[in-house]
């Protein structure tokens, strides 16, 4: 990932300690999250990405470039043997409720109301249920019932004890 050696941030982060500053560093263009969505429908060849998006060889090669060096993506050979495919890491599927979000947005804020668009469905067709975040209590939660804490916490996967 990103990360640098004895946890001194990359000087390159945006706002080292901020979480959503960090991820828009790795992901934040729009090429960048229409590539990890179309490996998420099942594209895997640089053919397919282009074909999906639009988008120009020369930018493609970029964010497929970076998304493997921040190990969201992972390049292996085709089936074909011919040429490299493109699947999704474990921290690239991680982003799923990110898109699931995006899009559920989208779907309120970014049609008119009537007009035709895609829906995101589960494996037996059914459309997906809106995605909300709730606390510990189940209470949902928005950005009039949480805060960010300045005080620095260590994330559960940095410190873990391995006995």
């Amino acid at each position: 990932m990103a990360r640098t050696t004895a946890g001194v941030p990359d000087p390159d982060w945006t706002d080292p300690g901020c979480p959503v500053a960090r991820t828009l560093d790795l992901v934040g263009d729009k090429w960048s999250l229409l590539v990890v969505r179309d490996a998420m429908d099942g594209a895997r060849s640089f053919t397919e990405f282009q074909r999906r998006t639009g988008i120009a060889r020369n930018i493609l090669t970029d964010r497929l470039r970076k998304l493997t060096a921040h190990g969201l993506l992972a390049r292996r050979p085709a089936p074909s043997g011919r040429r490299p495919e493109y699947v999704l890491t474990e921290a690239g599927r991680d982003l799923f409720p990110v898109v699931l979000t995006l899009r559920q947005w989208g779907e309120r804020h970014a049609f008119a109301p009537g007009e035709p668009h895609s829906v995101l469905v589960d494996l037996r067709g059914v459309p997906v249920p809106e995605l909300a975040p709730a606390g510990a209590d189940g209470a949902r939660l928005d950005a009039d019932t949480t805060r960010v804490s300045k005080k620095p916490v260590q994330s559960p996967s940095a410190g873990a004890d391995s006995s």
